[in-house]
């Protein structure tokens, strides 16, 4: 083996390079799993898998309160994507993974690369991509650097996307100053696959070949997983680490990998993300409980001279490793050859349970596979409350003025780019190639992908709100599981697993901690109050700029499933003369609320209250009404509240429907009553001759309702009992605020 270096700083790294970013302690401890010092390829190894962004090692002692296991859950947490039973002999595969740090660095190729990563982690299982969503954040668009950052990433999604031929179908975007420094690209991916089509990633059967498949090997996105695992800086000085991808090759490499796993000669096989080589090879030894030992003079490169450290953290894109049966290297190399991709058997499946890394008959790095993973640091940080918490959520309700003109409010907040229309983003999106599309952006609150040849149908929401979770990190994050179940009974679905991408800042201060800590804490109480379980998820911390961290920003996908499905649920009105109800209870809170950014500037006060019980309630009518088909629309009332959701069900109408509504606000302050955001309510639209069984199964669920209205005209008229006429807008001047608020910026 080459010579140990003495200490973690005096490497012998090329200039450019910096340091392995591991602690005093860290390599002590790595000195220590050795019995000896670390030469600087293992040192580039324990740094990868020991970074924040592969060990989770501030993360993990949390993320043990999720609820793991349920019903439908076939493979949970510590795959490469949560697998769920959705009958008829179908599963699902799904997963949400940052490229937070990639996309601010360079945003197109930080955001493709996202996209192409977690196209990988799906069809890594042996399903085929159905549906891509995504969850971003940005500061504030009046800013030109966001929108450089905003438009780049989005024609990254779209090109990477959409060259794979798998639709966009939905998401979310939010816009606020703290993500001016630190945007969030946060994308899930959903696939299917037959039951018996699954396979795993671990390296099993000693003597088996493992085999490298994709694309040549290069310098791109060396040392990216550590650079996911610390503050970001001068973004330039940082451009290297950003990986480059290939859509077109990634294509080739999906229809590759799964028509080889039909073979039956696949043990396992693993993406090379994050970390690349080093990743794949440790952990799928560590889940087949064996050892790999490599040859890095054997991996297909496409530059000259690369060192060993340079091949086993290499993440250039669009590459597996897998493990096959001895004797069917052939039956690989035949599938990838007419692919026109590479394949090359690099190493073999060890019983000694070491990651043996060899330049041809050298051995360069010789670590325990556990070293690398289970035996990796674990800390419990330290918490503590912030000093700012109890002045954010102190709000003097008295001293905001109510609205002048209660139309002119309601048009601002249409027209804000966090509740306005995002066609322009959509519309860059293929979201009907492979016409599985049932709803898709812009028709519901969740998006519906069938399943062609069976009466089955997959909905996928992605949900999350910072300013609740600033406020309150507790309620913020119960908040963000049951407001993405709310979105999937919308269209008739029932939640049956989730996913989730923590988004956080460096978790070295405490008050971060302490936020990520409670976060985790109402996410995992919602999880086992809705029974649904965590299959998947990503944490991402240290997005911080110059010591500026984000807000708190926990985004979950939540993936329910239709059988018999008809016609699907949407959010528009249908029908004239026909009942508006609205089901569950407004109460006056006004804390965190878009109302109150966006008309008064203020980000504080406390979060609406979540009531498990009356959230269940709630959920229940409606998934039940849905099933027999009572409901003529279902459109969750969250982000801008009341009104908003009216303004929303006349504005995503097919014929734009107006309405016609008379609210008895009691003693709520009126603007509460209509842009509060309380939770557990949803907005229905419901034939007279079916609002009996409607109101029944209200009364058998316990929970409150209120008949708001008749649907009709072209406008929206909301008069307020005892009060002048509060707001009346025209249909197509409600469409002018909300398809404009977002694509102004990009005339």
């Amino acid at each position: 083996m080459t010579d140990p270096q003495k200490t973690a700083q005096n490497q012998g790294l090329p200039p450019e390079r910096p340091a392995h970013p591991v602690t005093d302690e860290e390599y002590q401890k790595i000195v220590a799993l050795l019995g000896r010092e670390p030469n600087t390829t293992e040192l580039a190894i324990f740094s990868a898998m020991w970074s924040e962004h592969c060990s989770y090692k501030s993360s993990k002692v949390h993320l043990k309160r999720f609820p793991t296991q349920g019903e439908h859950v076939l493979h949970g947490p510590g795959e490469n994507a949560g697998v769920v039973d959705i009958g008829g002999g179908w599963v699902a595969a799904f997963k949400i993974e940052s490229h937070n740090h990639p996309s601010f660095i360079e945003p197109y190729q930080g955001a493709a690369t996202g996209v192409g990563g977690i196209l990988r982690d799906i069809f890594t299982m042996g399903a085929r991509p159905v549906a891509l969503l995504n969850s971003l954040r940005f500061g504030p668009l009046e800013v030109p650097k966001n929108r450089y950052l905003f438009e780049r990433v989005i024609a990254g999604i779209a090109g990477y996307g959409n060259c794979m031929g798998v639709p966009t179908v939905g998401g979310e975007i939010y816009f606020n100053e703290i993500y001016s420094k630190n945007p969030l690209v946060n994308v899930f991916c959903l696939g299917i696959a037959k039951k018996e089509e699954i396979v795993t990633a671990a390296a099993g059967g000693v003597g088996n070949p493992v085999i490298y498949v994709g694309s040549k090997t290069g310098r791109d996105g060396i040392h990216g997983a550590t650079m996911a695992s610390a503050e970001l800086g001068q973004s330039e000085e940082k451009r290297h680490t950003v990986q480059v991808g290939d859509p077109f090759t990634e294509k080739l490499l999906l229809e590759a990998c799964l028509e080889v796993m039909q073979t039956g000669c696949v043990v396992g096989i693993q993406d090379m993300g994050a970390a690349g080589l080093t990743s794949s090879s440790s952990e799928m030894a560590h889940r087949g409980g064996t050892g790999i030992e490599i040859d890095v003079s054997k991996v297909p490169s496409r530059e000259p001279g690369m060192t060993p450290e340079e091949f086993m953290i290499s993440e250039s894109q669009e590459r597996m490793l897998l493990v096959a049966k001895k004797g069917r290297e052939a039956e690989v190399e035949a599938i990838f050859k007419k692919w026109d991709l590479d394949m090359a058997v690099i190493g073999k499946v060890t019983e000694d349970r070491l990651l043996t890394i060899k330049n041809r008959d050298e051995i360069v790095a010789q670590i325990p596979v556990s070293a690398l993973t289970s035996e990796a640091p674990v800390y419990e940080r330290p918490m503590a409350t912030p000093k700012f918490q109890e002045l954010v959520q102190s709000l003097n309700i008295e001293s905001i003025q109510e609205p002048k003109s209660y139309s002119e409010a309601l048009r601002t907040l249409l027209g804000s780019p966090s509740l306005a229309s995002k066609e322009w983003v959509y519309r860059q999106y293929d979201h009907m190639v492979q016409t599985n599309t049932v709803v898709g952006p812009g028709g519901g609150d969740a998006a519906v992908i069938r399943i062609k040849g069976t009466d089955r149908a997959l909905a996928i929401s992605v949900d999350g709100n910072s300013t609740y979770c600033l406020l309150n990190p507790y309620y913020g994050g119960a908040i963000a599981v049951a407001e993405a179940a709310r979105n999937l009974v919308c269209v008739g679905a029932k939640p049956i697993a989730l996913t989730d991408c923590l988004n956080f800042g460096n978790p070295e201060r405490p008050e971060v901690m302490w936020s990520f800590a409670l976060c985790v804490e109402g996410m995992s109480e919602a999880c086992d109050q809705f029974k649904i379980p965590v299959v998947s998820g990503n944490v991402s911390l240290y997005n911080e700029t110059r010591g500026l961290g984000i807000y708190p920003t926990p985004v979950v996908g939540v993936l329910g499933l239709i059988e018999g499905m008809k016609t699907p649920l949407t959010a528009g009105f249908k029908e004239p003369n026909e009942v508006i109800v609205l089901i569950g209870e407004t109460l006056e809170e006004l804390g965190g609320s878009e109302y109150l950014k966006v008309l008064h500037s203020q980000e504080r006060g406390y979060p609406p209250i979540l009531h498990f019980e009356k959230e269940k309630g709630v959920q229940k009518v409606v998934l039940t009404a849905a099933r027999e088909g009572i409901l003529s629309s279902a459109h969750d009332c969250s982000e801008g509240g009341l009104a908003v959701a009216l303004a929303e069900s006349c504005i995503l109408s097919p014929t734009s429907m107006g309405a016609m509504i008379a609210l008895d606000a009691g003693t709520i302050r009126p603007d509460a009553y209509l842009f509060g955001e309380s939770q557990s309510r949803i907005l229905v639209s419901v034939p007279e001759r079916s609002l009996s069984r409607l109101q029944a199964l209200i009364a058998e669920a316990g929970v409150g309702h209120s008949v708001l209205g008749t649907t009709g005209g072209g406008s929206l008229d909301i008069r307020l009992e005892g009060k002048e006429q509060a707001i009346h807008l025209s249909v197509s001047e409600m469409k002018e605020a909300y398809s404009r608020g977002l694509a102004k910026y990009f005339d």
